[in-house]
């Protein structure tokens, strides 16, 4: 594969999936400013009670959609429509059935689940509302994720890209609306975030109901030809399991902000840095959105490409594809670090205008944060790609000790060597760790083959 060839599919592909994603994140960031700045503290805090469950959700979409994209995708790329088409069904079925147990559980359980993620007796309230009401949403949430992926691998990345950015635009937008003008408070800030992805799945819906591609809803089951309902029920089944268990590693690879989040906090406060280190954490945290979300999210839209050389046999133009995303990769993992060492006090100026002590406190930790992402991309693209081909025995244990063992291990270890202050590079030295364990298996398994 020639070199302008590969970075054309490049761009094609990684590129507008990392936009689509990045505008995602940063509706989040901008629920936090405008919550934060027309309801107050109380409201902020509320809403931050469900971000542990919505990382949850998506993490489980995007391992419904990794598991079947990689491999429709190969069934595509070796003219197998009806076995792709079947894999797409059942991936419709699973995520149909995954949110329906969403919503019943939400329903019954809203204010034992907010109080399990740490809703206090003041906020319980408008957690309880701003919970039922996101999670009414999640069907959409969840299928957001799956049909964004979903053409992707049909080739249609612009139009992904397209729903997700449109839908992020319009939950900013009537983030603005419900809680300025129309003064609906909670509920609004919850019901803007439920609707943006009610617009991203229409735009996305017309690609596999109007036939443009060759994932459709047309025909029930299209590429199975088994005629009772038993032995059907029992294909839906075995698919279904062997999605998820192919989705694995993407799971654990999305969940890892999350996991992180938690290891860090409880290091934060067993430090004794207290309410001010927690809280600029939190600042931390949303930079460490955006910045992961540019790996995660030119990751995600190399998924098809990997996974049609595999169903073509193109071992070549694999390694090709994979040596120009390291190279790209890495460009960009070395210019936002230089971004965090030159702008980080003013990007955390916008969520803390009034506290310049926090805002001193978080940015003097972000270098030594952040010192060592510059080699987080090359884990992440070693894991996406051993995925993307199919390769979990290699994927699932990187994302493993990338999410877990590294930074738990380093959190426990470096304090104890270095001082309480070491524990903001522990993500960073996890990340390298990580990064040359991937190096090591990535040239292992080519010396095998």
């Amino acid at each position: 594969m020639h070199l302008r060839q590969t970075g054309k599919q490049f761009c094609t592909y990684a590129v507008p999936q990392m936009i689509g994603l990045l505008f995602n994140s940063v509706y989040i960031l901008v629920d936090g400013i405008f919550i934060g700045r027309f309801l107050g503290r109380n409201s902020l805090a509320a809403a931050g009670i469900a971000v542990p469950l919505t990382e949850l959700l998506i993490a489980v979409a995007m391992a419904v959609a990794s598991g079947s994209g990689e491999r429709i995708s190969f069934h595509l790329a070796r003219r197998e429509t009806g076995e792709a088409n079947r894999l797409f069904h059942t991936a419709v079925l699973l995520m149909g059935l995954i949110s329906l147990m969403v919503l019943t559980v939400t329903e019954c359980f809203s204010e034992k689940l907010c109080l399990a993620l740490g809703a206090t007796a003041e906020i319980l309230p408008d957690a309880q509302v701003y919970l039922r009401t996101v999670m009414a949403g999640a069907p959409f949430q969840l299928f957001s994720f799956l049909l964004g992926a979903m053409a992707r691998n049909d080739r249609a990345p612009g139009l992904a890209m397209a729903g997700m950015t449109v839908g992020a635009a319009c939950n900013m937008f009537l983030d603005w609306l419900f809680m300025g003008p129309m003064h609906m408070g909670i509920f609004g800030a919850a019901l803007a975030t439920a609707l943006g992805p009610v617009i991203t799945c229409s735009i996305l819906l017309g690609h596999f109901f109007m036939g443009r591609g060759e994932l459709s809803f047309q025909g029930p089951w299209s590429g199975t030809e088994d005629t009772s309902l038993l032995k059907s029920g029992l294909s839906i089944l075995r698919s279904g399991l062997s999605i998820l268990k192919s989705g694995l590693s993407a799971f654990v690879l999305e969940f890892t902000i999350g996991l992180i989040t938690f290891l860090m906090n409880r290091s934060i406060v067993h430090c004794g840095y207290g309410e001010v280190g927690l809280a600029a954490y939190l600042l931390i945290g949303y930079l460490l959105l955006i910045y992961l979300t540019l790996y995660l999210g030119m990751a995600e839209g190399l998924q098809p490409l990997f996974s049609r050389c595999r169903g073509e046999g193109d071992t070549e133009g694999q390694r090709d594809l994979l040596r120009f995303s390291a190279a790209a990769f890495s460009l960009i993992g070395l210019i936002c670090y230089l971004l965090v060492l030159f702008f980080s006090d003013r990007f955390m100026q916008i969520f803390a205008p009034e506290d310049p002590e926090l805002v001193l406190f978080a940015a003097a930790r972000c270098p030594l944060y952040f010192s060592g992402f510059v080699f987080a991309g090359w884990g992440i693209l070693c894991i996406s790609f051993w995925q993307a081909t199919g390769e979990t025995r290699y994927a699932l244990p990187s994302s493993l000790l990338r999410a877990l063992v590294f930074p738990a291990f380093l959190l426990l270890v470096l304090p104890l060597i270095f001082g309480r202050e070491a524990i903001w590079a522990a993500h960073s030295a996890a990340e390298a760790l990580s990064a040359l364990f991937c190096a090591f298996l990535y040239l292992h398994v080519r010396h095998r083959s």
